[in-house]
């Protein structure tokens, strides 16, 4: 049986930490940003945790059961 892959997407847009929760980005800072507040923008900045009713569909991603 071939190997299963790993969605090549997936492994750019998220990452894991020690305690297997799946790290992402914010959405909606990459272009127009002049309309875009100070603090929206800083707070875009950070890393967010993908909530339990998507880490399903991200591990589906991965190839994790």
């Amino acid at each position: 049986m071939p190997k299963v892959k790993t969605n090549s997407g997936a492994k750019k847009r998220f990452s894991f930490t020690g305690t297997g929760k799946v790290k992402r980005h914010h959405a909606y800072h990459s272009h127009i940003l002049t309309k875009k507040t100070k603090k929206q923008k800083r707070n875009l900045v950070h890393s967010a945790i993908v909530v339990t009713e998507n880490m399903k569909q991200v591990r589906d991603l991965f190839c994790l059961r």
